[in-house]
Formats: C-alpha cells, structure tokens, sequence
C-alpha cells in the first residue's frame, strides 16, 4: 500500500493505483521478445543442387474432358455421355494410357460428379488426369461480385 504526506504526521492509505511500475515491466518484456523473436527462426543452410533434366513438353493438341453446368459431358469439342465417354477417349488418346488428359469443370457442378469422372478415367488406365482452373488474377469478375461493388 502506499500512503500520502499531509501536514499531520499520519499516513493517510492512497487508494490511486501506481501503474507505471506496470508499463516499465510491459516496456522490458516487449523488448526482450522484439529481440529474441528474430532468433527463434532456424536459418539452416543448404547449398542445392541444379537440376539440368529438360522440362517435359507440352502436348501441342491436349485432351480435354469438359464437365458442363448441365452434366454433360465434352471430350475435346464432341459431346459424350458418361457411359460414351471411355469410347471418346480412347479415339481422342488413339488408345494411348501415358496420355496427360486435362478435366475442366463448371464450378457449379457437384464434387461428386468430378469423382465419378475421375473414376472413369482411372478404370480405363488413364492415370495422368491434371484439373484445369482459371487464374484469380486473369478471371473474368463475376457478376455478383459487380453488382454488390455498385
């Protein structure tokens, strides 16, 4: 407790709170960590090797497989359904399993039907399947996007 001079020679009992011990020590710890932070980090390093393996080409003319807003489905610019769709690669591919075949997918169609499609694909042996997406920055603004911003 603290206490207060007054002109009688009684301490009288200061009830004011004293915080600047408080913010000395809050100062201190700020400090202390602003300091050790930076030396938490572990730098390891590490002298990597260059790869000289050439980049893989792309395919001139790659498959696509095209999944629409109303589940149907395009292989390249020819119409399929699921059933078809196995028949339509195999011309598309010329039978060919390395094949990389690319998905492109509405993105209002359900997860599930991707999967299937997938599935597909893989029962047939095509297991190199790469899924096609719009970069955020080159994507068209969408219009619901445009008309909250108005």
């Amino acid at each position: 407790m603290a206490g207060r001079l007054t002109d009688s020679d009684d301490f009288e009992e200061n009830h004011d709170i004293n915080i600047t011990p408080f913010i000395d020590v809050m100062l201190v710890l700020l400090i202390i960590f602003m300091v050790a932070a930076p030396l938490s980090t572990v730098d390891i390093t590490v002298e990597l090797p260059v790869a000289t393996a050439v980049p893989p080409q792309r395919p001139s003319e790659p498959v696509f497989v095209t999944i629409k807003e109303d589940l149907t489905l395009a292989v390249g610019e020819v119409e399929t359904d699921r059933e078809g769709l196995p028949m339509e690669i195999g011309i598309a591919t010329r039978l060919d399993r390395d094949t990389r075949l690319y998905i492109r997918a509405d993105k209002s169609i359900p997860y599930g039907e991707l999967i299937a499609v997938m599935n597909v694909l893989r029962g047939e042996g095509y297991l190199k399947v790469g899924l096609v997406g719009l970069d955020e920055a080159s994507a068209p603004p969408e219009l619901g996007s445009a008309e909250a911003a108005q």
